[in-house]
């Protein structure tokens, strides 16, 4: 008995770091995310879908701020549930309390809000991890509905930050490579002007959330990955 306290205790110190290495432990309750608890709470008291052919889009202002979309995504039945500046560590929390009453087809996810040029950005590594985590817990009550990550867009207001946007974009693209329901939407390339950085007549003044024209561009990357891989979900 005393060797096998002397072994736990030679390992508890690595077993400890292995804990805090994996994405579950990265699901915080600290103020900056419960801050969102009320934009939550309105969400969870909105209507639930009930149409298995419904596809929920879900993240963070892009997708809030998307008042045409469902007329931007017919033939497909969209509904949106997305709440402020979410951020992948927040979304994490309350992830499940926004796509477990649902009943939906496929889900389209993105949240933009993790590098943007501050101090307290995260690493495209932790991007990656925090996107892994969001899918598990999705996966928790919808093991097998597809699930649609869309790149996160080049936009001029943090057009400085793009180098490490664009790793955590490949890194999230390279995960979904191969792997059952999961898929990436491109789309940076629909957003880049003839110099290679974002056009502005696709944004509004704050060059950061996208106007009408570019949410019907944003539809239509969506649309085209969405004709690939779920078809029968069109209305007629």
């Amino acid at each position: 008995m005393r060797f096998f306290r002397i072994k736990i205790g030679l390992f508890l110190p690595a077993l400890l770091l292995l804990v805090a290495c994996h994405p579950a432990s990265q699901i915080s309750t600290d103020p900056e995310v419960l801050k969102w608890e009320t934009e939550i709470a309105a969400l969870e008291n909105q209507p639930a879908s009930t149409d298995p052919n419904n596809i929920l889009f879900t993240g963070s202002s892009s997708i809030r701020l998307w008042n045409t979309v469902e007329e931007d995504m017919l033939p497909y039945k969209a509904i949106a549930r997305g709440y402020g500046g979410a951020k992948l560590n927040d979304f994490v929390y309350y992830c499940r309390r926004i796509t477990d009453p649902q009943l939906f087809g496929a889900a389209v996810v993105f949240i933009a809000n993790d590098i943007t040029g501050e101090s307290t950005d995260k690493t495209p590594e932790t991007v990656l991890k925090l996107m892994k985590e969001t899918v598990r817990q999705i996966r928790k009550t919808h093991p097998r509905v597809p699930v649609f990550w869309i790149e996160i867009t080049p936009t001029p207001s943090r057009w400085k930050s793009w180098d490490m946007i664009s790793s955590a974009n490949e890194l999230i693209k390279n995960y979904c490579k191969n792997r059952r329901h999961l898929y990436f939407i491109s789309t940076s390339k629909s957003f880049l002007g003839a110099d290679g950085k974002p056009d502005p007549e696709l944004f509004q003044q704050d060059m950061l959330h996208l106007n009408d024209q570019g949410y019907r561009i944003w539809a239509e990357c969506i649309r085209q990955q969405l004709d690939a891989v779920m078809p029968q979900l069109k209305t007629n």
